[in-house]
């Protein structure tokens, strides 16, 4: 199943998409946080709406270039240097303990479509593609092979970063990361039954400029596997439905105005955007 949310006339729209055509589904009142709908009784509720929208709705069509983020509440979690070519470009050692690390604020966040501006504070900004993980439920401490439990679903990131200040000083990632429209997420959450348990490790993900893949590589490729990640950044602390991990790239592209990045992950969605110096 495939969840979106637009900005309509009436508020927000859900839409979904179960092996064919969207659909809006009618019958949701107030804010709706696509994590709700995937948690039950709730999901059998949307189940059915579904199939009743299947029954008197028209195609919305796959109109996912205007979708708002999926990450409506909840924290941003990230995962650095986790691809071993991206360490390799850095020339850096991949952490032996763990996964790099940061938390970002989300005033830094844009729906798909929307202009990335370069803040005047920063003199290289890159790029980066990811795989992000949303958490479905509330957890704690979970287990290595009991990831999938507490995941909604998948979905592509953008994550942005003030390069030159992370190499003057590493201690600097959040305030590198938090600038406005440094990070994209979306544009559609994709459930985990739409992967069988060793799909997810063959998708490829990749960073775009200007139509050119500049860094590619597959799951499979990571150090830390999605559930250490969501072992590791669970262990200890409280995660709320809506959080997202990101799960590190295979590798960043500097980024001028005029440039038009893309977050391509493979069955799960592209993030696009143009920049604006």
């Amino acid at each position: 199943m495939r969840l979106a949310r637009f900005a309509t006339a009436r508020g927000d729209e859900v839409r979904v998409s179960r092996g064919g055509d969207w659909l809006p589904v009618s019958g949701t009142e107030g804010p709706v946080h696509l994590t709700d709908l995937l948690r039950d009784p709730a999901r059998a509720r949307l189940e059915a709406l579904l199939d009743a929208a299947r029954e008197t709705t028209a195609p919305a069509g796959d109109p996912l270039e205007s979708a708002l983020t999926i990450s409506d509440r909840g924290d941003i979690w990230g995962a650095g240097l986790n691809y071993r070519g991206h360490s390799e470009d850095l020339n850096t050692e991949q952490p032996k303990s763990g996964p790099g690390s940061y938390l970002r604020p989300r005033n830094c966040l844009i729906d798909n479509g929307g202009q990335i501006v370069l803040p005047a504070q920063a003199g290289t900004v890159t790029a980066e593609a990811e795989l992000g993980l949303v958490i479905g439920r509330e957890c704690k401490d979970v287990p290595r092979d009991e990831w999938r439990s507490v995941i909604a679903g998948v979905t592509a990131v953008l994550d942005l970063t003030a390069e030159d200040v992370i190499r003057e000083n590493p201690r600097y990632i959040p305030w590198a990361k938090g600038f406005d429209t440094f990070c994209s997420i979306g544009p559609q959450l994709v459930t985990l039954d739409e992967f069988a348990s060793d799909e997810l490790a063959s998708l490829r993900v990749s960073t775009v400029r200007n139509d050119e893949v500049v860094a590619t590589a597959l799951v499979s490729d990571m150090k830390y596997d999605l559930g250490y990640l969501v072992e590791y950044f669970t262990a200890g602390r409280t995660f709320t439905p809506g959080t997202v991990i990101c799960t590190g790239t295979p590798g960043a592209v500097p980024l001028r105005s005029g440039d038009t990045v893309k977050a391509v992950v493979e069955r799960v969605g592209t993030l696009s955007h143009v920049v604006k110096g």
